[in-house]
């Protein structure tokens, strides 16, 4: 076992101190390798040390500027600290030096969301859905960002879609909610999907509040 090896194992239990000496030793051993300052970096970041963390991150791009991993490592770290637009820039640079699956899409996509850019993060959350068709999170994610669009035609069987997965997904039948209350004349499948909602999560508020709405609406 290396010292990168040794460092991730601590990293894993949770002893801390040997994952510092452990990474450092493997630095010391070979500097002009990017590996031992990218585990370093997401031990920072685990720890919540930003600054330190970024520094690492950063000396691993110098010594590799096609490191996917530092600017994986090194874009979750700024959208963990909410600064999306770097987070979204990083992001779409680690995928082009080579990461791959679903994950740097659908993060990339929601560093674009909560930058206020919703069309820009469509595709590249709509790439993360084709990536993992059985990926709830992902794939409510998408159906929510359309929907954010208006793009109600497209949100509806998606929403759908994950009701198949999951068909106790009380954020599905909310949203559905909300789409019938929105985008159609049909109150009734409105209030039929938010009581379903209410059923499975009874405190969910947001709910509750669209439903009482569409109760006090006069036809």
């Amino acid at each position: 076992m290396n010292y990168n090896e040794e460092g991730i194992k601590a990293m894993q239990e949770e002893r801390f101190e040997d994952a510092v000496k452990a990474f450092t030793q493997a630095i010391e051993e070979k500097p002009e390798e990017t590996v031992g300052y990218i585990n370093f970096g997401n031990l920072l970041a685990g720890m919540n040390d930003m600054e330190r963390a970024e520094r690492f991150f950063q000396k691993a791009i110098s010594l590799d500027e096609e490191a996917a991993t530092a600017y994986y490592g090194l874009a979750n770290l700024y959208y963990n600290n909410e600064r999306y637009e770097e987070a979204a820039k990083i992001y779409e640079r680690s995928i082009r030096a080579g990461i791959e699956g679903p994950d740097a899409y659908y993060m990339l996509a929601k560093s674009l969301e909560h930058a206020g850019n919703l069309k820009l993060a469509l595709p590249y959350m709509q790439r993360a859905a084709e990536l993992a068709p059985e990926d709830i999170q992902v794939r409510l994610a998408n159906a929510i960002l359309m929907a954010s669009l208006e793009m109600f035609d497209f949100a509806k069987p998606e929403l759908e879609a994950v009701l198949v997965l999951d068909e106790n997904n009380a954020d599905a039948y909310y949203n559905l909610g909300v789409l019938y209350a929105v985008s159609t004349d049909d109150v009734e499948a409105a209030k039929t999907h938010l009581l379903k909602a209410l059923e499975i999560a009874p405190q969910f508020d947001q709910a509750k509040y669209i439903y009482d709405m569409l109760m006090q609406r006069k036809d």
